[in-house]
């Protein structure tokens, strides 16, 4: 291995000397090492934010539901992603829950839940192209239910703070440098709430994200890389 390094290196050093400045590509061609602002490579050394809308699915009380999200994290050496998300119900889903014996019988109700999350995601499969990794959300919000009298009156019930994890396995392909398109699948698993609340929202999570590597934006919009480039997503250049 040491005799290969040497005779690697001794090559490059006699067309340095023999051609002069003109053998500097030549140089920059032969050397092991991969450009210094590289940011694709799965173990890439350096933190790096980044910006994820992420678009959770499930399925509540037999109907299919959105919550839609925004996250802001970072990147640790290509591997380990941490952040913050924050989601919200995009609508109310019919509730499975008692109506409070006050209201008249034909009151309908609605679940609603908003929460915030701090995450973690490894990556355990992978190169620049696309990865696969696991991940795992904490959040805490609050829940209520929203009760549709027969007058056309709305009554709100009082908000209850309600935990939840959420591990998953997720799948993603880098489109340019900058771009990353993902899907996910998981289960949600509500903590310290009643019977009912735990009924109703634990189940499959599925979800697909858009991911912007914000250090990669900034290197386009100051005219560093092209908007579309490949570089270093192609496999000849691993």
């Amino acid at each position: 291995m040491h005799t290969i390094g040497f005779r690697h290196w001794a090559r490059a050093l006699g067309v340095l000397l023999l051609g002069g400045a003109g053998a500097l590509p030549a140089l920059a061609a032969a050397a092991p090492f991969p450009a210094a602002d590289d940011s694709v490579s799965v173990r890439h050394p350096h933190r790096r934010p980044v910006f994820q809308l992420d678009i959770r699915n499930s399925i509540i009380n037999h109907r299919l539901v959105t919550i839609p999200g925004l996250k802001l994290g970072v990147e640790w050496r290509g591997r380990l992603r941490t952040g913050l998300g924050v989601y919200l119900l995009s609508n109310g889903i019919p509730s499975r829950q008692p109506i409070p014996s006050e209201l008249p019988a034909a009151t309908s109700s609605e679940l609603r839940l908003r929460y915030v999350a701090a995450y973690g995601e490894y990556v355990v499969l992978g190169n620049p192209r696309w990865e696969i990794a696991t991940q795992l959300q904490l959040g805490v919000g609050k829940t209520y239910a929203r009760y549709a009298l027969p007058d056309g009156a709305v009554i709100r019930s009082p908000k209850k703070v309600i935990w939840l994890a959420e591990p998953s396995l997720t799948g993603q392909m880098r489109v340019y440098r900058w771009l990353a398109l993902g899907a996910g699948a998981g289960w949600r698993q509500p903590m310290f709430v009643n019977k009912f609340t735990e009924r109703e929202l634990n189940g499959p999570v599925f979800y697909g994200r858009v991911k912007l590597s914000l250090g990669d934006v900034y290197k386009v919009m100051r005219g560093r890389q092209r908007l579309f480039t490949q570089q270093g997503l192609r496999r000849a250049d691993w």
